[in-house]
């Protein structure tokens, strides 16, 4: 029996998109889909230290909509037709801005800069937060080479900041003091 795990195609540096085009897995579009994986990933990490139900299901659907984000990502649309499986809708990001505001309001106001850090939680919602700017900044990179659609974009830029709000959150339900930036003078 043939093994599924590995197929010896990508041994010479190339892999396949959606719909069979092989590319160098050092090009953009692998990078960009690459460090949405890395995002998931993390995301799963963050999830085995959150203790409240609705966060760990909230999360759990950020994964499920970023295998779509990758999806769409591994697809040159220009090539291959775009399953309505892989696609980003409004809806996805208007779900993402309303658990964005219903955390915020009832957070603290910002008085301060907040450092990384905290909880396990906390500080793995900032990893989470810092992988994603780095993803999103990937993505536009891949964008500046071929037109995305802009619910891509915007999905993963109000990403980053469901992780900055999630990080406040973690650590003032843990009753954990946030960490603000103090400028250091000489």
């Amino acid at each position: 029996m043939k093994s599924i795990i590995y197929t010896r195609t990508g041994d010479t540096g190339t892999t396949s998109l959606v719909g069979g085009e092989r590319v160098a897995k050092c090009c953009t579009r692998l990078d960009a889909y690459g460090t949405i994986d890395e995002l998931n990933s993390q995301i799963g990490l963050l999830v085995t230290y959150v203790d409240d139900a609705a966060d760990r299901a909230l999360l759990t659907d950020i994964q499920h909509t970023l295998f779509v984000v990758g999806s769409y990502l591994a697809t040159d649309t220009t090539c291959t037709d775009l399953p309505p499986s892989c696609t980003v809708t409004p809806d996805m990001v208007a779900r993402l801005e309303q658990a964005i505001d219903t955390i915020d309001e009832h957070l603290p106001r910002l008085r301060a800069f907040v450092l990384p850090g905290g909880t396990r939680s906390a500080a793995l919602a900032h990893v989470c937060r810092t992988v994603c700017r780095r993803a999103e900044r990937k993505i536009l990179l891949l964008h500046a080479e071929t037109a995305l659609d802009p619910c891509v974009l915007t999905y993963v830029n109000r990403l980053s900041d469901f992780f900055f709000v999630l990080a406040r959150k973690l650590n003032i339900c843990a009753q954990h003091e946030e960490i603000l930036w103090s400028p250091r003078t000489k």
